[in-house]
């Protein structure tokens, strides 16, 4: 099809939208490493998960082969609220870097939530609901999260109990409004309010909390309550397999117009958006049918992928939590109090650990003040004011792009836009004053933290 027939915006018909999610497990010669219990150190099982997870929500984290999983009726009317999301050519972006280099992104922030979040909250709570639960916990950095999970709870009259990064808390009072808006209760993690968080206070006192340490308050408050259950919003493939939508969605749109990328570039904390854009993209890799090249973007300051170590590990900070192997900075890592909230998480995901120890993806870190000189450069051409975490992926494709100029490369470049940046306007403020500083942890104070690594011999 002729260059110019391609429109800025590129919309998938309703009855378009996919009805399937895909489990690029299924795909992949090498499993991810199973989940162990850390008492015995041994796999685990459906019962061994139940007291924590949804019914079928443990079927689909265990399910290693099942490529395809219909999406639930109910939650295929609730997408159609905000989907099919558009699939944008940044004519304005390549203009201005003058650039031969094509460039589109999938926009994942038209929605109430503002991010990719409500894709896979929607289905938690469903399943939440359809299990005849009185409610959810969880925990939420950034609080694009707890935002689409309290919307989604919301909307089937489910209890929410939110967990927030106490940095995030501080720095961001209207996400926080706005979960409270829709019903749900929010508490600034690490808290006194649970016997996990008293503990890490009085180990880490004064801390400005992680993800970590959200999660293991969470946990414990689900599995002490009865009729609740714990949701998570990134790492577990679950999460994975829901936002899988963003891929499909996107190929097909690409399809439409004959359109292949070569590069494919996310932002990278857990693994929820990059693990849903590069799904369908990742299964065709690992058939053999195409190549591309996929970048996992991730912070300088919280670089698991990049400095971290492949190894079984707590996905939380109270250890209370299953061992998954994972690229991982230790569970007792906190890193620094940037403003890139949703990617202060210690470990990746398991199926993008693998899959990038298999050498099917690469990554690299970036430092904070150069995303945000990226974020403002995209806002002020393509108008749209971009989070903190899809700013680490226009970092790496605008670098991308300019190497294309270098080169005279025509390459297709495709990039994850997870949100927006409307309630991140204290780090914008901070960049514009000046104030923004780089921390980038030492070799000293990455190995204390891989010192404490959970001793597994699998």
């Amino acid at each position: 099809m002729a260059e110019q027939k391609i429109p800025y915006k590129i919309y998938l018909a309703e009855d378009e939208i996919p009805k399937q999610w895909y489990n690029v497990r299924a795909d992949m010669k090498t499993k991810p490493a199973p989940l162990l219990n850390p008492a015995t150190l041994e796999p685990m099982t459906f019962d061994d998960l139940r007291p924590v997870f949804c019914d079928e929500l443990v079927k689909q984290e265990l399910d290693d082969d099942t490529a395809y999983i219909d999406i639930p009726q109910e939650i295929q009317d609730f997408y159609k609220m905000y989907r099919p999301a558009p699939l944008v050519r940044a004519y304005c972006l390549e203009k201005k870097l003058q650039t031969p280099a094509k460039i589109y992104y999938k926009f994942e922030g038209n929605n109430t939530s503002g991010s990719h979040k409500l894709n896979s909250a929607i289905a938690q709570a469903y399943y939440a609901k359809k299990q005849g639960l009185k409610g959810v916990t969880t925990e939420t950095g950034a609080g694009q999260w707890g935002t689409a999970l309290s919307m989604a709870c919301s909307y089937f009259d489910l209890d929410c109990k939110v967990y927030m990064v106490k940095v995030s808390y501080e720095q961001k009072p209207f996400r926080r409004e706005v979960m409270r808006t829709y019903g749900a209760s929010v508490t600034p993690s690490p808290s006194e309010t649970t016997n996990v968080g008293r503990q890490i206070l009085e180990r880490y006192p004064g801390t400005t909390g992680s993800l970590g340490c959200a999660i293991s308050e969470a946990v414990e408050v689900a599995t002490t309550n009865d009729g609740y259950r714990y949701v998570l919003g990134s790492v577990l493939n679950q999460v994975l397999l829901h936002q899988s939508v963003i891929g499909l969605e996107t190929k097909a749109a690409m399809d439409k117009y004959n359109i292949t990328p070569d590069i494919i570039i996310g932002c990278a904390g857990g693994g929820s958006n990059l693990g849903g854009l590069i799904s369908p993209f990742m299964g065709e890799k690992l058939r053999g049918e195409k190549d591309y090249d996929i970048i996992a973007v991730e912070p300088a300051s919280c670089p698991s992928f990049t400095r971290g170590k492949y190894a079984y590990d707590f996905c939380d900070t109270g250890m209370v939590c299953p061992l998954a192997k994972m690229y991982t900075l230790g569970s007792g890592f906190i890193p620094s109090a940037n403003h890139a909230g949703g990617l202060r998480f210690h470990g990746m995901s398991s199926t993008l650990s693998q899959l990038y120890h298999d050498g099917y993806m690469r990554a690299v870190s970036v430092e904070q003040t150069s995303v945000f000189e990226a974020a403002e450069q995209f806002a002020r051409v393509e108008g749209i004011l971009p989070a903190p975490e899809s700013s680490h992926a226009i970092r790496v494709a605008i670098d991308e792009a300019l190497k294309c100029k270098e080169t005279g490369e025509e390459k297709t470049i495709l990039f994850g836009l997870t949100g927006t940046g409307y309630f991140d306007l204290v780090a914008y403020q901070k960049f514009n004053d000046g104030e923004m500083s780089d921390y980038i942890p030492t070799d000293e104070e990455l190995q204390k933290s891989f010192d404490s690594l959970p001793k597994v011999d699998k």
